[in-house]
């Protein structure tokens, strides 16, 4: 295409040349137009073809992929149009024209993957008819770390473009690494942190997570590579440093098979009698229970003397792991016993005081008395 615009344009020397490379460039203008059209068009034809696939890879491709071509045609077409004017209107410009379409191109590339990179994070995270989703703390650690490979590989590939040594800047990026090390050791210390949350995945975005060494606990929102974004129950954001992890104890709810039910129960002295049938009647009904766990430890028991009850405890486990209906089925636990409790003619202990006095004082005494 270059070479036969350069002899239309050889062909009209008798034209002012300030004409006719008005001309030349409008109708390089135009056909990148056209073209960026018909690219448009085509593009989205096969968008439309591949939405009728099952494979959502191949959305993810098409879609990453608009952009930078529109970006190519755009570069080819002006870079094309340069290359006229210099090998045949006279113009003097650097050398830099062919390096702009190296540069440009290799720009368009890092971009296209990038955008596919994420597009195939958004592909993984989304269920599918025949697929689980994957972890989003894995998937969104995994396109960071590919997103940071390709803008470096690009970053180093433009530097050689450029005439710039890139053994050099490596070389020097090793001894200069040392000084940002200790200069950085905090933000170094963070990213670290960060890696090895990824690596040994102690929680995971969505995740609820408590340290019973500091006041830490919410639900985990982001997962940075300096820090951590957690929700606290009261809708407050709590950022921590990724480095503090390292150094604290994390405890995550989230992954708990069960919920604990643990509650003591006091009935008087004076129903000793039914203390035991009361005992009896509790376990059953939790054994019977249908939103207790029997494969887990169930446990009712008396267990104490108190100072003005006998002390019976519940330890079970329920089912569910949601927090709303854990309280649920507490309340119901709760409110069987006291129906058993009742049933059973014996009452709740409340705390009383039984003054005992080994005999009566004289007369004389208990009327001043």
């Amino acid at each position: 295409m270059t070479d036969w615009l350069s002899d239309w344009v050889a062909a009209l020397d008798w034209v002012d040349p300030q004409f006719t490379w008005s001309v030349v460039l409008a109708l390089v203008l135009g056909l990148t137009l056209i073209a960026h059209i018909f690219m448009g068009w085509l593009l989205s034809r096969l968008s439309r073809q591949a939405g009728k696939t099952e494979l959502l890879w191949d959305d993810a491709l098409i879609a990453a992929a608009r952009a930078p071509v529109m970006l190519l045609v755009w570069v080819v077409g002006i870079v094309t149009g340069l290359q006229i004017a210099v090998s045949n209107g006279g113009l003097v410009l650097p050398e830099s024209v062919s390096t702009m379409r190296k540069l440009m191109l290799i720009v368009a590339l890092s971009w296209f993957v990038v955008r596919f990179i994420g597009r195939i994070e958004l592909v993984l995270m989304q269920a599918g008819t025949k697929r689980k989703a994957m972890d989003v703390t894995t998937v969104r650690a995994l396109g960071r770390l590919l997103r940071l490979a390709v803008l470096v590989l690009a970053v180093l590939i433009v530097l050689q473009n450029l005439g710039i040594s890139v053994s050099g800047i490596l070389a020097f990026g090793g001894i200069g690494g040392l000084a940002v090390g200790f200069a950085a050791k905090d933000l170094l210390a963070n990213f670290f942190g960060g890696l090895m949350i990824y690596l040994d995945r102690p929680f995971k975005v969505g995740d609820w997570i408590r340290s019973p060494d500091q006041d830490i606990e919410g639900v985990v929102e982001d997962i940075g590579w300096r820090q951590t974004r957690i929700r606290t129950f009261s809708k407050r954001p709590l950022y921590v440093p990724n480095a503090t992890f390292a150094n604290i104890s994390v405890e995550n709810p989230s992954r708990m098979t069960n919920r604990r039910i643990y509650e003591y129960i006091g009935v008087r002295y004076g129903d000793a009698g039914q203390v035991r049938v009361i005992i009896e009647k509790v376990r059953q009904m939790l054994q019977d229970h249908p939103d207790i766990d029997t494969n887990q430890t169930l446990i009712v028991n008396l267990d104490r003397f108190g100072p003005s009850s006998l002390d019976f405890f519940i330890y079970t486990f329920t089912k569910t792991t949601d927090w709303v209906a854990y309280h649920g089925i507490k309340q119901d636990v709760m409110m069987r016993v006291m129906d058993i409790v009742e049933q059973e003619g014996a009452e709740f202990a409340f705390p009383t005081t039984t003054l005992h006095i080994a005999e009566l004082p004289p007369d004389g005494v208990r009327r001043s008395l």
